[in-house]
C-alpha cells in the first residue's frame, strides 16, 4: 500500500507556529459563528435584519448558497478522496464509490428525519381543541359539521378546513375566474381561519428545519475542526482557517435564520446558538489532544474521516436544496416579487461561488 506514515508536508512543518495559528483560529472562528448565529436572532428586534424582511430573505439566499458549496465543492470531494486513498484496503473500498453512495443514504435519512419530525409536531401542536375553534370560527364557511370532521385524520382535517375557508375568506373578495398573485407569508390579509392553519404548518417546518440544519452542520464542523487541530502545518492551517471562518458565519446565519422563524424561546434560541458556536472550535481543541499520536494515513483515521465527511456532506446538500433554497426560492412570496426574485439569485449564485473559489486553496 506504499508510504501510509503521516502526510505532513515536511518542508512547511512549524509546529511552534502551527500551535499559534490554531490558538488563533479557535478564538476568531468561535467569534465568527456566535456573531454568524447571533444576528438573526437579534434582528428579531432590529427593523433592517428582521426575519420577514427582504434584505434577511436575500442574506439567507446567500448562505443557502455557501451551504450548497460546502457539501458538494468542500466535502463530498474530500470523502471520495480520503475513501479512494491506497492506504485503505482494496476490499472494499475500491470496488464501490463509497462517498456518493454514504452521502446519498445520509440525505435520505435527513428526509426520514425531516419527515418524522414533521409528522410529530403536528401531532402535538395540532390538537382538537384548535380545531374546534378553527371549525367554530368558519362556521358555514367550512362545509364539515364537527362530526364528520373528526374521523378524518389530523392531517387530512388541517388540509380539509384550511383549503375551505381560504376559499370562504376569497369569495367575496375575488370573483370567479378572478387570480391574483397572493403571498402567502403575511396570511393574516387571508382573515382569521387562514392565518390560524398557515401559520401553524409553517412554524412547524421552520421548527423542523432549525433542528435537523443544526445537526448536520454540527456534524461536519466537529470533523474539520479536527482536520484542522491536528495538522501542523501552516501551508494547510492558514487556507482552512480562512475557509472556516468564512462558512462557519453564514452557516451560522442561515441557522440562525431558521431558529428567529421557528420562534424559539430565548432560552432554547441562545442554547442552540451556543452549541453551533463551539463546535468547531471543540474539534479543533480535540485535533490538537491528538495531533502527537495521530496518524492521517492509517485506514481507521482515513475510513472514519471519508465516512464522516460523506455523511456531513449528505446532510449539508439535503438541508440547502430542500429546507432552505427550494423552501424559499419556490415559496408565493418569490413569485409575487420580482426584484426580490433577482436579487435573491444573484445572491444564491454569489453564495455559492464564493465558497467554491475558497476550494482552489482550502
Amino acid at each position: 500500500m506504499g508510504d501510509c506514515g503521516p502526510t505532513t508536508d515536511m518542508a512547511c512543518r512549524d509546529v511552534l507556529l502551527a500551535k499559534h495559528l490554531k490558538g488563533a483560529a479557535i478564538a476568531t472562528i468561535l467569534i465568527a459563528s456566535a456573531l454568524g448565529v447571533l444576528l438573526p436572532l437579534l434582528g428579531r428586534n432590529l427593523r433592517f435584519l428582521r426575519t420577514d424582511g427582504n434584505l434577511f430573505f436575500i442574506c439567507k439566499a446567500f448562505a443557502a448558497g455557501v451551504i450548497l458549496a460546502t457539501g458538494f465543492v468542500h466535502m463530498l470531494p474530500d470523502a471520495e478522496s480520503t475513501l479512494a486513498n491506497p492506504c485503505l484496503p482494496a476490499h472494499p473500498w475500491s470496488k464501490f464509490p463509497w462517498a456518493g453512495f454514504i452521502a446519498m443514504l445520509a440525505s435520505l435519512g435527513t428526509l426520514v428525519v425531516d419527515f418524522a419530525a414533521t409528522e410529530f409536531y403536528q401531532k402535538r401542536h395540532l390538537h382538537n381543541a384548535t380545531l374546534d375553534k378553527v371549525v367554530d370560527a368558519s362556521g358555514e364557511a367550512a362545509g364539515l359539521a364537527k362530526g364528520d370532521l373528526e374521523k378524518q385524520e389530523p392531517a387530512e382535517r388541517l388540509n380539509i378546513v384550511g383549503m375551505r375557508a381560504h376559499a370562504a375568506a376569497h369569495s367575496h373578495s375575488h370573483p370567479e375566474g378572478h387570480h391574483e398573485c397572493v403571498d402567502v407569508t403575511h396570511p393574516h390579509t387571508h382573515g382569521h381561519m387562514g392565518h390560524s392553519t398557515e401559520d401553524t404548518a409553517t412554524h412547524i417546518r421552520h421548527i423542523v428545519i432549525a433542528q435537523v440544519l443544526e445537526f448536520g452542520i454540527v456534524a461536519h464542523s466537529v470533523i474539520i475542526g479536527i482536520a484542522l487541530g491536528v495538522s501542523d502545518s501552516p501551508c494547510t492551517i492558514r487556507p482552512l482557517f480562512a475557509a472556516l471562518c468564512f462558512h462557519q458565519f453564514f452557516e451560522g446565519f442561515a441557522l440562525g435564520g431558521c431558529i428567529s422563524q421557528a420562534g424559539f424561546r430565548n432560552r432554547s434560541a441562545a442554547f442552540m446558538a451556543f452549541f453551533f458556536a463551539i463546535t468547531t472550535p471543540i474539534g479543533i481543541a480535540i485535533g490538537m489532544g491528538i495531533s502527537s499520536s495521530y496518524n492521517d494515513n492509517s485506514p481507521t483515521a482515513l475510513a472514519v474521516q471519508g465516512v464522516f465527511d460523506a455523511i456531513s456532506a449528505g446532510i449539508l446538500l439535503y438541508m440547502a436544496l430542500v429546507d432552505l433554497i427550494a423552501a424559499d426560492f419556490l415559496s408565493s412570496r418569490m413569485r409575487c416579487n420580482r426584484q426580490l426574485q433577482v436579487y435573491s439569485y444573484l445572491a444564491l449564485f454569489a453564495g455559492s461561488g464564493a465558497m467554491s473559489l475558497l476550494g482552489v486553496w482550502a
